[in-house]
């Protein structure tokens, strides 16, 4: 089990996530935010600070935001052993779902 990103992150990344979480598993794509379910601690955390509730622990996700399990994870594929988003940084680049949806107003 792991916590998630979901589609009330695209284009706003408000990045509280990252400064709470412990694990430092959340990294920022180019549109979102992705949490790597390896090194997610399941702290809950970075759920309690997203401005946008964009953040839902798996087993409660429902509807649409059921596919934002796979992303997240899909997000990880290639990259490589990770050792943390915090010294990494951005990344530029997002699943092609993400790149496909409209870009939101800011």
């Amino acid at each position: 089990m792991t916590f998630v990103v979901t589609q009330g992150c695209v284009d706003v990344q408000d990045k509280s996530c990252i400064q709470v979480c412990p694990a430092d598993c959340i990294y920022e794509g180019g549109r979102m935010m992705y949490i790597n379910p390896d090194q997610c601690i399941d702290c809950g955390a970075c759920e309690e600070v997203c401005p946008m509730s964009a953040i839902r622990y798996d087993g409660d996700l429902a509807g649409d935001d059921e596919k934002f399990l796979d992303l997240n994870a899909e997000f990880f594929v290639g990259t490589g052993p990770l050792k943390g988003a915090r010294k990494l940084g951005r990344i530029d680049h997002d699943v092609d779902y993400v790149v496909a949806l409209p870009h939101q107003a800011s």
